[in-house]
């Protein structure tokens, strides 16, 4: 017998190479004035901002520039932007608009949420753990979701991540609301990123996609898409770290991450993203790198509990990567536990490939701080992990990887 389950979605999706020529039209069907959040500079420098600005003008849409996220939306920042809103006044007809990575998105889904539910004073009041436990009663505006890197999925997702440091921490804005209206996704915008941020962006979709899947809340529409998106992200991820332009590969990674902001949404994560966010937090750590550098621990630690899955990865990824010269071999009398660890070794492949590091410390992590990591790495995340994870545990791991 199944397990009842809900599962939460975007109202509709449009996916294609140089389909952000269409936002006119998919603007103007939410509304007629547009508050525009970005997060690229290439794209503001090389005229694909002004582009779209033009695209909905032409179709009747107004559109007021909000505010520019470069670095992962912290308290003041949302506060910022949300006074901006309500000083500007919000009317009927209004939507807001993100085109960026998960940063800008992350803020523009906090902007829109809070533009409507004015009853905290900050949306520290509204974040898990941390506020006041204030909930988002009212729907948001209409939030249009274009990402331009292929990573966190967040452009398909029911919450916001938010920071702060001081006090440190990073949590989630969190509704059922708050899921996007309409979310364009045009692999073409990607073609920008550079090395590094194709391969942090693409571990964190991995790590997403993955984690949902094995998740103790995993659920059973969310794992076929997590297995769908497995199969196509992996063979994109050595393709590009051959090729960063190679036009197959990035639409097959913008489809990765959609799929697993879906998945999170629905199933939830794990410890990966667990310690990442304490990372990213108490050491600074971009989040896609903590994703990438904590995987292959998070696969070991799961190994047995999650030994199925895992051992039907690194069958799967043996067809797979069957091309990829660098990629182990695995034998077809493999029991599942040699399966299951193939399959780790392919990640540690995948991560050499783009030169991710594998120690704590070079991230500039101290021995210090691992007390610090431990307290913030609990949260909603880590809830998900297939096993229970004690402190103890998890220090000892963390200082395993210094």
């Amino acid at each position: 017998m199944l397990t009842p389950y809900d599962f939460f979605a975007p109202n509709r999706i449009i996916f294609g190479w140089g389909r952000r020529a269409e936002i006119g039209a998919i603007a103007r069907s939410l509304g007629i004035r547009a508050f525009l959040v970005s997060g690229s500079r290439t794209l503001d420098s090389n005229g694909t901002i002004d582009e779209l600005c033009r695209f909905m003008k032409s179709a009747g849409v107004a559109v007021e520039r909000l505010a520019t996220q470069t670095r992962e939306p912290e308290v003041g920042d949302v506060d910022a932007t949300v006074a901006q809103l309500r000083q500007i006044g919000v009317q009927d007809g209004d939507l807001v608009i993100a085109i960026g990575g998960g940063s800008a998105i992350d803020l523009a889904k906090a902007v829109a949420a809070l533009a409507t539910n004015p009853h905290g004073e900050s949306v520290r009041d509204f974040l898990e753990g941390v506020g006041r436990g204030l909930k988002i009663e009212q729907p948001p505006l209409r939030l249009l979701a274009i990402p331009t890197t292929s990573g966190t999925g967040t452009e398909a997702t029911k919450n916001a991540v938010i920071s702060s440091y001081d006090p440190p921490f990073k949590k989630s804005l969190r509704s059922d609301l708050m899921v996007p209206k309409v979310v364009l996704v045009d692999p073409e915008l990607t073609l920008s990123l550079p090395r590094a941020i194709t391969a942090h962006t693409g571990m964190d979709a991995i790590t997403q996609l993955i984690e949902s899947l094995i998740s103790r809340r995993a659920k059973p529409i969310p794992r076929a898409l997590c297995w769908q998106g497995l199969e196509v992200a992996l063979p994109a991820m050595f393709q590009l770290s051959r090729d960063l332009g190679d036009r197959a590969a990035r639409e097959a990674m913008s489809h990765a991450a959609l799929s697993s902001g879906i998945a999170l949404a629905n199933s939830g994560l794990g410890f990966a993203h667990g310690v990442a966010a304490a990372l990213g937090v108490h050491a600074k750590v971009p989040h896609g790198l903590a994703c990438a550098v904590m995987l292959p621990a998070a696969l070991e630690l799961n190994c047995n509990v999650a030994q199925t899955d895992l051992a039907e990865l690194g069958r799967k990824s043996a067809i797979w990567l069957r091309n990829e010269r660098d990629v182990p071999s695995l034998a077809d009398s493999a029991s599942d536990d040699e399966a299951a660890h193939h399959f780790i070794a392919v990640i540690r492949t995948l991560n050499k490939q783009f030169d991710v590091p594998q120690r704590l410390e070079q991230l500039g992590v101290h021995r210090d701080q691992i007390p610090a990591l431990v307290k913030g790495s609990r949260g909603n995340s880590m809830d998900g992990n297939p096993c229970d994870v004690s402190d103890d545990k998890l220090q000892a791991i963390l200082e395993q990887m210094l």
